[in-house]
């Protein structure tokens, strides 16, 4: 099978532009400045295919404030649908490529990425799951998101992987279970599910189609206690009456993912879909998780943390 490479068509960036953004800092830290994927130190190779960002875009995602949505969630775990919430929260932070993470203050060598943070909770019987993944994603016009984590806490343990893009994908993963113990691999580039998320909200019609090789979600891997690799997958988009759907079918995982998002600007996601077997053994089932749009909101969520504030929770319609 061929890989098919993610194409992103091929723009010109303006001239640099520096945008604001107070997103969390460290405690003594002060606000740093955004720049839109139009750095000084961007290279020409990665100024030619960077994405167009339009003062739509930048008005709306470099204006101080993050994106938060709520969504009701059906969660299927050991053969049961479990009802909760999740969460997904875009902001724009500036990055330091070389070493991975958030930029404390301005630097010529900084990138914009989109950043997700989505999170999952609901209740196993007596005791609670806690999910939640990191995507960096790049404005500047890079295949592949810079960096996912992705952690899962419940009363049994808890787990935790990373991937970082450099010249492979260099993933760390731990895990309380001895099956999966402590393990250091390196990838190829392919395609990641998790960075579909980000990547939609940016610019959906680049979304890859057709048959790809893609790593599926870190989350599902773990839950499902699956081989971290790529599989072949056969990626789709269609429209649903109003809104449209991004499918990742994976014959091999007999999984399928479907995501729901508004064809408008800035792409909101609706809702979603996750289709495989759940609970152990001969009495695994075919069952579906799934996610209804509650509310967003664009708020600073960072300064929001005071005992007042509690009353923003019920407006997002979290328990």
């Amino acid at each position: 099978m061929m890989r098919k490479a993610t194409s992103y068509g091929v723009y010109l960036m303006p001239a640099v532009i520096l945008l604001y953004l107070f997103s969390c800092k460290p405690e003594a830290g002060k606000p740093v400045a955004e720049n839109a994927g139009n750095n000084a130190a961007t290279s020409p190779e990665k100024q030619a295919k960077a994405f167009q960002l339009t003062a739509e875009f930048k008005s709306y995602w470099f204006a101080g404030l993050a994106e938060i949505t709520s969504y009701e969630l059906e969660q299927a775990r050991y053969g049961e649908r479990r009802e909760g919430d999740a969460v997904l929260i875009y902001v724009t932070e500036p990055f330091l490529e070389d070493k991975q993470v958030k930029a404390d203050g301005n630097n010529p060598s900084n990138i914009s990425v989109l950043k997700l943070n989505s999170t999952k909770k609901f209740v196993t019987g007596i005791y609670p799951y806690s999910i939640m993944t990191s995507t960096f994603f790049p404005l500047d016009g890079q295949e592949h998101a810079l960096k996912v984590t992705n952690s899962v806490q419940e009363w049994c343990g808890q787990v935790f992987a990373q991937i970082n893009n450099r010249e492979q994908y260099e993933v760390s993963a731990y895990s309380y279970f001895e099956s999966e113990g402590d393990q250091e691999l390196k990838l190829d580039k392919d395609v990641l599910e998790n960075e579909l998320w980000t990547q939609l909200r940016v610019d959906p019609e680049s979304l890859p189609t057709g048959e790809i090789l893609a790593i599926p979600a870190l989350e599902y891997l773990r839950l499902a206690h699956r081989e971290l690799k790529a599989y072949p997958a056969n990626a789709s988009l269609t429209k649903n009456r109003e809104f449209m759907v991004y499918e990742l079918e994976y014959p091999e995982l007999q999984r399928t993912l479907k995501i729901t998002y508004n064809p408008d600007f800035p792409y909101v996601i609706e809702g979603w879909s996750e289709t495989y077997k759940s609970g152990f053994g001969d009495a695994a089932q075919m069952m579906t998780s799934s996610a209804k749009k509650i509310k967003t909101m664009k708020i600073p969520y960072w300064q929001r943390n005071r005992n007042k504030d509690v009353i923003l929770r019920d407006s997002l319609g979290l328990k």
